[in-house]
Parts: C-alpha cells; sequence; structure tokens
C-alpha cells in the first residue's frame, strides 16, 4: 500500500510542478465490493488450455487523486488506483502447466489509471462536463496451485504482464442546488478489432462544506467493468468483468 501512495504522491507532486496555479485538488479512498465472473484462456504456439473460470466477490481498495489548475491550454489531471482480485479453477494441458483434480487459481488485476482531461463545462450552472484519454496500465498476475509446471518443479505456476490500454474518457457532475450532494458518472472505453474495454462509474456524494480550506466528504456509487481481449500478440485471452459497490471517503482542498 506504502508503494501505491507514493506513486499517487509523485504524480500529483509532480503534476503540482508543472502545472502551478492550481485552483483546486480533491482526492479519496475506499472499499470497492466486486464480483468477478467470467474466463481467461492462455495460448501459446500449438499447445491450448482450456479456459481458467473464476466467478467470486472481493472487497478490494481503490484511490484517486484530481488535480484542476486555470491554465486553458494544458490539461487537469486524474489518478486513479484500483486493486480487483478473482479465484478461479482451470483443468487441461496449458502451455507451461497440466492441471490436476485439485488446481486452483487466482487472477490478480491492478489497474494504474493516469486521466488527462479538459473541462467543457465548469459549474456552469452546477455541471461539470470533462472529456479526455485513460492510460490504463493493468499489472496483471496469475498464479495455479496444485499443477504440474512443464519446466522446473513444484506444484504452483506464476506469471505476470503489463498490460497498457489507452481508453476515450468522459465525466459528467451535477451538484443539486441549495444542497451539498452531488451526481456523477464517468466512463471509460475502447473498442478495436475483437477487443472491448469499458469502465464505468456511478455514484453521489455528500460534502461537508462548513469546514473551512479542506472539505471531506463521502461517496457511494456503483462500478462495472469490461475487459475482452483478444489480440494476435496476446499468448491467451481475457473475457472478465467486475462489478459492484464501492463505498469512500473524499478530501477537496
Amino acid at each position: 500500500m506504502n508503494k501505491i501512495l507514493n506513486i499517487l504522491l509523485l504524480g500529483a507532486l509532480t503534476s503540482v510542478t508543472l502545472m502551478a496555479d492550481f485552483t483546486r485538488v480533491e482526492m479519496g479512498a475506499g472499499v470497492w465490493s466486486s464480483k468477478a465472473s467470467g474466463s481467461t484462456s492462455y495460448v501459446s504456439g500449438a499447445t491450448s488450455g482450456e479456459d481458467i473460470s473464476t466467478e467470486n466477490s472481493e472487497s478490494n481498495p481503490y484511490l484517486w487523486v484530481l488535480i484542476k489548475h486555470p491554465i486553458p491550454v494544458l490539461p487537469n489531471l486524474r489518478l486513479e488506483y484500483a486493486d480487483t482480485t478473482n479465484k478461479g479453477t482451470a483443468s487441461g494441458t496449458f502451455a507451461d502447466f497440466t492441471t490436476t483434480a485439485n488446481t486452483t487459481t487466482q487472477l490478480d488485476f491492478t489497474q494504474y489509471d493516469i486521466i488527462p482531461y479538459y473541462n467543457i463545462l465548469d459549474n456552469t450552472p452546477w455541471v461539470t462536463l470533462d472529456i479526455g484519454l485513460d492510460i490504463k496500465l493493468i499489472d496483471t498476475k496469475l498464479r495455479a496451485d496444485n499443477v504440474t509446471p512443464t519446466v522446473g518443479g513444484g506444484t504452483t505456476y506464476s506469471e505476470s504482464i503489463l498490460l497498457p490500454i489507452p481508453l476515450l474518457y468522459t465525466r459528467v457532475r451535477f451538484e443539486i442546488p441549495t444542497t451539498d450532494i452531488g451526481l456523477e458518472a464517468d466512463a471509460k472505453f475502447i473498442s478495436y478489432s475483437d477487443s472491448t474495454v469499458y469502465d464505468v462509474r456511478i455514484k453521489i456524494d455528500y460534502t461537508l462544506d462548513f469546514i473551512p480550506v479542506i472539505q471531506p466528504a463521502v461517496e457511494v456509487g456503483y462500478r462495472k467493468q469490461k475487459y475482452k481481449i483478444d489480440e494476435a500478440d496476446l499468448d491467451g485471452k481475457i473475457d472478465l468483468g467486475f462489478s459492484g459497490i464501492y463505498v469512500g471517503a473524499m478530501l477537496r482542498f
């Protein structure tokens, strides 16, 4: 967790240096109770494995930082972190291991989002509209237990891969007049060839506006992700979804 906080803090400090005279900083953290469903398969050369299936619920942390400044030419910046973990089963002969009757798997999706964006509308009136580009970095780790590796000994196989995915980004926010309640939705999306990736959220938040300078807030929302990736340069296919409610706390500067 310290490593994650350092990454977000470094990004925030760098952005402040490059975009002096920023006018607003927001940050939040919480827990996402996500349910995973779908499957992945691993193919290498002439060897193909059967699907690694999963369907379970996990509570995982998320963090985000938003930096807005008054310079029109330069984009604003949003940084995000989310961790999704899913456990499942596998059967068959894969390129690097052969399963047994007791094989279990764990697939970790650690997500880092770097989002430069522009304000099209900014509380005009009470409405915010942002558009931008999301560079999503997914650190994927697969672990299979109770298997027979093709090379080496032991009963465990593990592999990791970093997937960079560019997505279009848009965000809409509405401040309910005479209240401290905000309604917000954002979406990240890309579709190309046989692959489609999207990440959608809706939320409601309440800001304690009577506290000066640093205003705390709470947020509750629902998030849904879809990763359908089928590319020739990857030794496998991914068809996974994550969805569920998240709850967190925020600070507005």
